[in-house]
């Protein structure tokens, strides 16, 4: 799985045009449940608006899973340019919803579609992101003379250290890219002579790294 960019957490902004007011609120979603539930929660905050436009991007790349829509503004005046902002911007796991009270002004199909599409770029313009990458939990058993050592090179790796316990020999738990377990294999081997490795106890799809 090739790493690619999510919303760390909850971001909202907020555009006038022509006296209405479009709310844009932002979420990480990792399933099509929870995109609903963050649009169903933007609905209950927001009763009284006009229209509440979603869109959401499930997964990244070839798997992804994309809705929109209009929520009774003209057909793919709304929807559409939110869906290709979100296309556009890389960032997958994604749900917006655009929330608009009506200025007393129609806007034009035109207005209507740089209105929406404006407010998801000011929404990802202040949205915190994180990576989503595979990563490895992996055990590494070494002696006292080449802990800082191999302290060292898991620093060089990315490698994040999750415990050190010092018993016998010390044992480092590290969580690094799946990608980048090979070359740190190989200078485990060089720096040990070919006595040590890192052995896997764990794999995930889908870590959170912040950016």
């Amino acid at each position: 799985m090739q790493p690619y960019r999510i919303p760390a957490r909850q971001a909202r902004a907020e555009i006038m045009v022509v006296n209405s007011r479009f709310i844009a609120s932002a979420a990480p979603a990792f399933s099509v449940e929870q995109a609903r539930d963050f649009i169903q929660s933007i609905r209950a905050e927001f009763k009284d608006a006009s229209h509440h436009v979603p869109a959401f991007l499930i997964g990244h790349g070839s798997s992804v899973t994309a809705h929109c829509s209009d929520d009774g503004e003209p057909s793919g005046t709304a929807g559409r340019p939110a869906l290709a902002v979100l296309h556009g911007s890389g960032i997958g796991d994604i749900v917006v919803v655009i929330t608009r009270y009506f200025g007393g002004t129609k806007l034009g199909t035109g207005g209507l579609v740089r209105a929406y599409g404006d407010a998801v770029k000011a929404v990802l313009a202040i949205l915190p992101l994180a990576e989503k990458v595979a990563t490895h939990t992996v055990m590494v058993v070494v002696p006292y003379s080449l802990f800082e050592q191999a302290r060292l090179l898991a620093q060089t790796h990315a490698a994040k250290i999750l415990a050190e316990d010092f018993a016998a020999d010390v044992t480092l738990t590290l969580q690094l890219l799946q990608d980048g377990l090979p070359s740190f294999n190989e200078a485990l081997s060089e720096l040990s002579r070919g006595q040590v490795q890192a052995v896997i106890i764990e794999s995930s799809q889908d870590t959170i790294f912040p950016i």
